[in-house]
């Protein structure tokens, strides 16, 4: 099987210009806009083109108003689409992706046709939402290229794709995928062969929890929905969700299916039987309006919601198709609601228990997840945003935090540190890449959420420190640490690239790295201060961290901070790197912990703009204070000088700003 690599492609076709199919290709002529890859869109129905067409044309002119899309690349989206009738237009492509009726004898029929037109390397994907790829491919000669691939309403802006391979796919392709949605702009999570896979069940069952609520007179639609949200953080409750994805149809099937194949707690309810024979939508909220629910109606409708999500979470994870670390974050993302067991954690894995205990005696199908019951035992469910694999005797170690480009906090810092410690005790391991997920971001910086949160100095010294002691071990480790950073590193991000052996970056990064703490109304707590002046010189660290300006691969690379800027697979090339300094080949400078400079240098002028000159003072003392000392005592005084900043008005102004007006907005400082 070939490399999967979008500068690979040629063409890709699109089968189904129903509700999901146009929404996967529009992203499609997104992402190949301008590369001269043919997309073509299929149906057997004139009448679903042209309204496909319609629907794809208008989200790029919607685009182009809100500026997602420069006049160019909207002109190249829409060039490159081809809407037809005949199959025979797909011949030729590299791919094949069927988002068509989910019906076993329709999709058979469609691969039948592929198989005939394409060659032996084409690769065929099915956006099923239940059907296993054993039974959609099962009469296709070679299944080693076959799989499902399941995207999420709207297909061009969820992130989540579930990737579902039979026994018969080839495994490099899974992998070769895995690179490839991520190198797109996807999340992708690989689920064993399952029936419904690992998230429509959970999202159907809420849809059933919601309708069993209904029919039983707990509420109306409106009620339900409003109580479904506030409960689990639900973008739009389950009634509003089914009415916009056109899904009653489909859930009624997948439930009815799910009660057979999966579980026998799942079952249709006669309201939505109905509601498909009618074709009737549901009674649901309209924007603004104020749905009022009676006290003892919420708690019932809150409990029973609960119990049905950590219950359908926790199965999932029983059935052993999905892990703790994928389903927690691909729920979040994909059904925007909760990650199920970052929640169960805050809630109390024995608090969950015992809801979902209270839940199994209402609903005696159902019964308690094993997984649940340990994870209580244990006191909380494993999450881990950190992915950890083997490759040459080096661990990779990526963080994975989409929701948020990989921003750092405490519990990322925690693992990152006890994986560093499992590693250095690892003899077998030879050495450490760390890179983030995705191609926009290595890590968008510390988690601001978090920050706020420290009220007082003491707070925000002890959460410099707590930087300060992981960075510091990953620093000192014996074996190589290679950052690799294969999108901007802001702030905390870019200090922990500081700590590392050697730093590489994907070629041609219009921003490589960034302290942006000054536009928000604090210094760096992370090491900054002290690791870039000396790592590049003084004089430029400086300026860099005193205006907050952003630096492109290409400078960083002439200031000596990246070692190198590489066009092809980042962390391969990491992985080559730490083989060079093993074999002594490359000798790699290492950070003097020494004094940086003399009693006799201070900061020279320059131009603050809009920033706080309170700030700037604190931030010139960490700096030019700092490098008068050895690095320990020059970071214990970043950190005091951090827990400082909080006695400011600057940095509740900065704070609030990004809060509520997001980062690119400038705060109104008062230098105070």
């Amino acid at each position: 099987m070939s490399t999967l690599k979008t500068n690979n492609f040629t063409k890709l076709s699109v089968i189904g210009a129903g509700q999901i199919g146009p929404d996967i290709l529009l992203h499609f002529s997104k992402v190949f806009a301008g590369k001269h890859v043919q997309l073509v869109l299929v149906d057997i129905a004139e009448t679903a083109l042209q309204n496909a067409q319609k629907r794809i044309e208008k989200k790029i002119a919607k685009g182009m108003e809100t500026g997602a899309f420069k006049p160019e690349q909207a002109k190249a989206m829409q060039g490159s689409i081809m809407y037809t009738t005949n199959y025979n237009e797909i011949s030729g492509s590299q791919l094949v992706l069927e988002a068509a009726t989910e019906s076993e004898p329709i999709k058979d029929k469609i691969f039948k046709q592929a198989e005939a037109l394409c060659g032996e390397e084409t690769i065929f994907l099915s956006n099923s939402s239940h059907m296993q790829p054993e039974v959609i491919f099962k009469n296709i000669k070679n299944q080693s290229r076959c799989l499902v691939s399941h995207y999420f309403f709207p297909a061009d802006r969820n992130p989540i794709v579930e990737l579902i391979p039979s026994d018969k796919t080839d495994k490099n392709l899974i992998n070769e995928l895995m690179t490839f949605y991520e190198e797109i702009g996807k999340v992708p999570i690989v689920v064993k062969s399952s029936y419904g896979y690992a998230i429509d069940p959970i999202f159907e069952g809420l849809c059933q929890t919601a309708l069993m609520c209904l029919e039983k007179g707990w509420g109306n639609e409106k009620q339900i929905d409003k109580i479904a949200q506030e409960t689990l953080g639900l973008g739009v409750g389950p009634f509003t969700a089914l009415n916009l994805t056109g899904g009653n149809p489909i859930t009624a099937h997948g439930l009815d299916e799910m009660g057979k194949l999966v579980m026998p707690w799942f079952k249709t309810p006669k309201i939505l039987h109905q509601a498909v024979e009618n074709k009737t939508a549901w009674n649901i909220a309209i924007k603004d309006e104020v749905v009022e629910v009676p006290n003892e109606l919420h708690t019932k409708l809150r409990d029973e919601f609960l119990g049905a999500y950590f219950s359908l979470s926790s199965f999932i994870i029983d059935l052993g198709i999905s892990s703790v670390n994928d389903l927690d974050m691909a729920c979040e993302l994909s059904l925007v609601i909760k990650a199920p067991f970052t929640f169960m954690n805050k809630f109390g894995t024995q608090n969950a228990l015992d809801v979902v205990k209270k839940f199994n005696a209402n609903h005696p199908e159902f019964k308690v997840p094993i997984s649940l019951e340990n994870a209580a035992k244990n006191g909380q469910w494993q999450v881990e945003q950190i992915t950890k694999t083997v490759k040459n005797n080096v661990a990779i170690l990526t963080i994975r935090r989409p929701k948020v480009l990989n921003a750092l906090n405490s519990d990322v810092m925690g693992q990152i540190l006890k994986h560093c410690k499992e590693i250095e005790q690892d003899n077998t391991i030879k050495g450490v890449v760390i890179t983030g997920h995705g191609t926009k971001a290595f890590v968008s910086g510390a988690d601001i959420r978090e920050l706020a949160a420290c009220k007082t100095p003491a707070e925000g010294v002890a959460n410099s420190r707590y930087f300060h002691s992981v960075l510091s071990f990953v620093e000192n480790m014996k074996k190589p640490v290679i950052c690799a950073y294969n999108g901007f590193a802001f702030g905390g991000g870019n200090e922990l690239g500081m700590a590392c052996t050697l730093r590489i970056a994907k070629k041609g990064l219009p921003i490589a790295f960034c302290q942006p703490e000054v536009n928000l109304g604090f210094i760096p707590g992370a090491g900054g201060t002290q690791r870039l002046p000396r790592l590049i010189s003084v004089e430029k660290a400086s300026e860099i961290l005193r205006t907050g300006r952003p630096v492109s691969g290409k400078e960083a690379l002439s200031l000596g901070f990246i070692y190198k800027e590489f066009d092809g697979d980042l962390v391969n090339e990491a992985i080559t790197i730490i083989e060079q300094i093993n074999s002594g080949k490359i000798t790699p400078k290492r950070l003097s912990k020494d004094p940086a400079i003399s009693d006799i240098e201070c900061p020279p002028e320059i131009p603050l703009n809009h920033l706080s000159k309170r700030i700037d003072q604190i931030l010139c003392r960490a700096i030019y204070d700092g490098l008068r000392m050895r690095l320990e005592d020059g970071l214990e005084l970043e950190s005091t000088l951090f827990g400082e900043c909080i006695l400011t008005k600057d940095m509740k102004i900065g704070l609030e700003t990004f809060m509520k007006q997001g980062a690119k907005a400038k705060a109104e400082f008062i230098h105070a």
